[in-house]
């Protein structure tokens, strides 16, 4: 005996027992916006797939199917979940979050991304478990994580500009001819001291979105002072993550739940 023991000696046993866990670990949670189908009256959609709620259902439930849009990309994740049922399974069970589509797919994705705090898009599925019995365990938001698109992610002074006694406006132009393309905002703040009648710095108010090529900075305004000097100043545009994959892994890791991307 190489180690000794000299008392009493505790090793716990490999196979010790367990409780057995009830958790479902097969449940798909999709959120994404989709339309009603032509011949479905809006009443009935709205009931089926309240915006914004989390409703549970089985991918084989025609009648709540048959209210969607039979072409949007909702009903074309269920076929796909269907196509991949093994032998003897005849459905898998869903969370769906049935989002509002915005203007354009920035806002479409904010919708998708939600709050934690209100528990709207997919953060729904944070309050599944006690709301519907079940969490989702593979989570899917098909067709709104591949979207990538450039903004403003810096702004740099140049020259603070003299003898300005306003704050002067800031503007963009360029930004790449993207039909989605927001240009973004920002204002100027002004120094004191040994900088006074300069501009300071100047503060990004909204990056902006879809962005695809360099941005012109310019400035206007600034007073009325003959011999004022307008500040100039250069501008950083790079892509950014695609919103719902940056916002999942919060998600995920609370439900323990796996995700999907395109």
């Amino acid at each position: 005996m190489t180690d000794p023991v000299f008392g009493i000696t505790i090793r716990r046993d490999a196979n010790e027992t367990a409780v057995p866990s009830n958790a479902l670990m097969s449940v798909v949670g999709i959120c994404m916006p989709f339309a009603k189908a032509a011949t479905a009256s809006e009443e009935a959609f709205d009931a089926a797939f309240p915006q914004g709620v989390a409703i549970r259902m089985n991918s084989n439930d025609t009648t709540k199917l048959a209210l969607c849009d039979p072409d949007s990309l909702f009903i074309d994740a269920v076929e796909g979940i269907n196509a991949q049922l093994g032998p003897y399974q005849v459905a898998a069970q869903l969370v769906v979050v049935r989002v509002i589509e915005g203007e354009d797919i920035a806002e479409t994705i904010a919708n998708i991304v939600g709050s934690s705090v209100a528990g709207t898009g997919i953060n729904a599925f944070v309050n599944a478990g006690p709301d519907l019995g079940v969490y989702p365990r593979l989570i899917l938001t098909p067709g709104y994580t591949t979207q990538q698109f450039g903004a403003l992610t810096g702004l740099a002074l140049t020259t603070q500009g003299t003898n300005i006694t306003a704050a002067p406006a800031v503007a963009f132009t360029g930004g790449g001819t993207d039909p989605n393309k927001v240009l973004p905002s920002a204002h100027a703040v002004m120094g004191t001291g040994p900088d006074a009648q300069k501009v300071a710095s100047l503060v990004i108010d909204n990056p902006g979105a879809y962005l695809s090529a360099p941005l012109n900075v310019t400035f206007s305004g600034g007073g009325a002072d003959a011999g004022k000097v307008l500040p100039t100043a250069t501008a950083t545009v790079e892509g950014l993550a695609n919103a719902v994959c940056a916002a999942l892994p919060e998600v995920l890791n609370k439900i323990l739940a796996v995700a999907i991307v395109d």
